[in-house]
């Protein structure tokens, strides 16, 4: 994931919802800037590494890798723009008065993901199609040993958000309420990265040969649901404050080229799969200024 390609994008996309929202909302638009924690529950995916050939016997040697998938945990920061379907709000139109309740915001958040040090459930598998005397007879053999793996990811989000909120505590400054749960659901893009490391060992002839994989970083876009749920305050007309529950489900795909230093003769070649399935929480706290 290029982060620097993502911000003037960002930027683009927040000075058009600007420029399409005139200027007398009445405190119906805003902009919010907001830091949190983002708390993400396991998220693992098998995959499998493959030496063919391995030390010149004719063969497949694999190892099947389950990691546990724990995420650490991290800060998250971000940025939203929105507005509430007001009379006096968005375009200037004549919305009926139910359409208080309804509104859009656009939401664009950042945080670390990384898989810290962990172990990996791994068997490893050795099948020999030797069929000559001289080598000896085909065979298959398999062996779960622990490995470890670790990985430094990233995620952006930017989510187009559809809200629904309810007024509390009313007065003249803030007639709608100064208390207003709100939820929103809507579509959004994940742009996620991981640069993973395994430590594990090839499996020939019964014997463990230990190797290192370092594939480099791979980035994935992807499509997902984005839900958030919040209580915000207007402790001023043109003030609030924000107190808000996120969640974002994706399914990424990372695939990694690597170079095989088991296979006989080395400098082999071979790639393998990552797709977790990521369920990210966070919660966060805002300011945000109306106008």
């Amino acid at each position: 994931m290029n982060v620097k390609r993502i911000v003037p994008i960002l930027g683009l996309v927040l000075l058009a919802a600007l420029v399409v929202i005139p200027g007398p909302a009445k405190g119906e638009m805003y902009v919010e800037g907001y830091i949190g924690g983002s708390f993400p529950p396991n998220a693992g995916s098998d995959f499998s590494t493959s030496h063919n050939g391995a030390v010149g016997r004719p063969g497949f040697r694999s190892e099947t890798h389950s990691p546990k998938g724990i995420l650490d945990p991290a800060v998250i920061g971000g940025l939203k723009v929105g507005t509430w379907f007001v009379k006096e709000g968005f375009l200037g139109y004549n919305y009926p008065d139910w359409a208080k309740y309804l509104g859009f915001y656009i939401d664009f958040s950042y945080h670390r993901l990384d898989y810290g040090h962990q172990s990996l459930s791994t068997v490893g598998r050795d099948v020999n199609f030797n069929t000559t005397a001289a080598l000896g007879p085909g065979n298959s053999f398999q062996q779960a040993l622990s490995d470890q793996m670790f990985s430094e990811g990233s995620a952006a989000t930017l989510a187009f958000m559809f809200a629904f909120r309810y007024g509390f505590m009313p007065d003249s400054e803030v007639p709608f309420g100064r208390l207003q749960p709100y939820v929103g659901v809507g579509p959004a893009i994940l742009f996620s990265s991981q640069n993973i490391t395994i430590q594990s060992a090839g499996l020939v002839n019964r014997v463990f040969y230990p190797y290192t994989i370092k594939p480099g970083s791979q980035s994935s876009t992807d499509i997902c649901l984005a839900v958030e749920a919040g209580l915000r305050y207007m402790a001023l007309k043109n003030v609030s404050l924000d107190a808000s529950f996120k969640y974002r489900y994706a399914q990424p795909s990372y695939t990694f080229d690597y170079t095989d230093s088991v296979a006989f003769g080395g400098g082999v070649g071979r790639s393998f799969t990552f797709k977790p399935t990521y369920n990210l929480i966070g919660f966060q706290i805002g300011a945000a200024y109306h106008f």
